[in-house]
């Protein structure tokens, strides 16, 4: 059957899954450099320090979240997507030049009396800064990509194929981040991190168009692609009609997808930028020691991310609905996170509990992450889809500066105790229900499955 059809759909899927594995590298290497550069003999950060920085990226990632749904939609998928990942890439680059940024950004914030950050702390903030911005624009493309390339339901799997990678990320910047910095010096991690993006550049230009006009795409999977849909030919991209902010936020389902990005989106952003911090604060594990953890923490998730796909499509074969068997899938996704309460109490055993304990957490959360974006696809119009995903990753990008600003206060305070181990306790804790907290929401808003048609 597939034969039949055609399958050029997965290698649009495969483009996806290597531009979320480019974003992901970008992100994850200063967490991993987080114990060098805090150390006295270099930047000499405190953990409110590193906290302000990672919080930076949040808050832009967050407010860059909302504008760039939008861009992604009045751009189009190609050139919107292409805009994002050369922003970040050179973003990422700047971050070699972090220290004479910071320079210059104190000398300006000095002629108007401030002076509470210090030149790294600076460099760093704005590079994080201007690396969000870029990075923002990663989800609205590709869910608006999966959108055009998928019907309603291979999605949810296409959307946890391409999530996966950013699990293959968070695999590979450990393995390659700390060799690097020991034979070349981390600011080449930074630079050739960034050389990725532009690479990918490459073969999205080569390989993609729009499903009407690309040439390798068959009739017959272009008609499977659009069979069931509500428009079967979209609008070309730059006559679509623009949606309001407000009037998306007049929808219980845009609150419903809201609440739960900035419910759960933050606990992957913890563990993204909090693990290699964590492992050192209480077991002293740094630089290469760090790779093995890391590389089976995120490769759990990865299995996750996909098993997270398939599992809706299962209940839905069975008879049920699609949002009542994406719902049902979540439900049974969010009590797997609870298991990371046992995470500090089991600790005393080995690093190697909290490890695999935090690693079916992350697991469980990718599995929540491809579903909870795939309820956009499906009730949503594609002329919105950007949007509203730009609108839910602005609250996922605020609840990360929560937690991330919550996590460096609980951390230094414990940590001038003599007890930092209480501060991460008390996140876990955090992390480990608000999956259950954001599902009953949802519900609540969204009981049944109903799709937006008046837009």
């Amino acid at each position: 059957m597939q034969q039949a059809i055609g399958k050029y759909r997965w290698t649009i899927c495969g483009l996806l899954f290597f531009a979320t594995t480019v974003n992901y590298l970008d992100r994850q290497v200063l967490s991993l450099l987080q114990p060098y550069l805090a150390d006295p003999k270099n930047f000499n950060w405190t953990n409110t320090d590193y906290a302000n920085i990672t919080a930076m990226f949040q808050f832009v990632y967050a407010i860059s979240m909302l504008f760039a749904g939008r861009i992604i939609d009045k751009l189009g998928t190609k050139k919107g997507y292409a805009l994002a990942i050369t922003i970040w890439s050179l973003a990422a680059i700047i971050h070699a030049f972090a220290i004479p940024i910071g320079q210059t950004m104190s000398a300006i914030l000095g002629l108007a009396g401030i002076t509470s950050f210090s030149v790294s702390v600076l460099g760093f903030m704005f590079s994080r800064a201007v690396l969000a911005f870029g990075e923002a624009g990663n989800f609205p493309a590709a869910i608006k990509a999966t959108a055009e390339y998928f019907p309603k339901k291979e999605r949810s799997l296409a959307t946890g194929v391409f999530n996966s990678g950013s699990n293959v990320g968070a695999i590979l910047a450990p393995l390659t981040v700390p060799w690097i910095k020991t034979h070349w010096g981390w600011q080449w991690a930074f630079i050739i991190m960034g050389i990725l993006g532009f690479a990918w550049l490459f073969l999205w230009f080569f390989f993609y168009e729009r499903p009407e006009k690309q040439k390798r795409l068959s009739s017959e999977e272009l008609q499977y692609i659009q069979g069931g849909e509500e428009e079967i030919r979209s609008e070309p991209e730059q006559k679509a009609e623009k949606v309001s902010w407000f009037k998306l936020l007049g929808y219980k389902q845009t609150w419903s997808f809201t609440v739960g990005k900035f419910m759960t989106d933050g606990v992957w952003w913890f563990f993204l930028f909090w693990l290699p911090a964590y492992l050192n604060a209480q077991y002293k594990i740094v630089d290469e020691a760090v790779m093995l953890p890391l590389a089976i923490v995120y490769t759990m998730a990865m299995v996750g991310s996909i098993a997270g796909g398939w599992l809706p499509a299962r209940f839905i074969k069975k008879g049920l609905m699609v949002y009542d068997g994406r719902m049902k899938a979540m439900l049974l996704i969010a009590f797997f996170p609870l298991i990371v309460l046992l995470a500090q109490p089991l600790g005393h055993f080995s690093y190697w509990v909290p490890v695999l304990l935090i690693g079916i957490g992350v697991s469980a959360h990718q599995a929540w992450s491809a579903n909870i974006f795939t309820t956009v696809s499906d009730m949503f119009p594609k002329k919105a889809i950007g949007s509203v995903v730009g609108i839910g990753g602005m609250a996922g990008g605020l609840g990360g500066v929560v937690l991330s600003k919550l996590g460096g206060a609980l951390f230094d305070h414990y940590k001038a105790l003599g007890h930092i181990e209480t501060g991460y306790t008390i996140m876990f804790a955090i992390c480990a229900v608000s999956y259950l907290v954001a599902w009953v929401i949802m519900k609540f808003l969204v009981p049944k499955y109903k799709p937006i048609t008046d837009l």
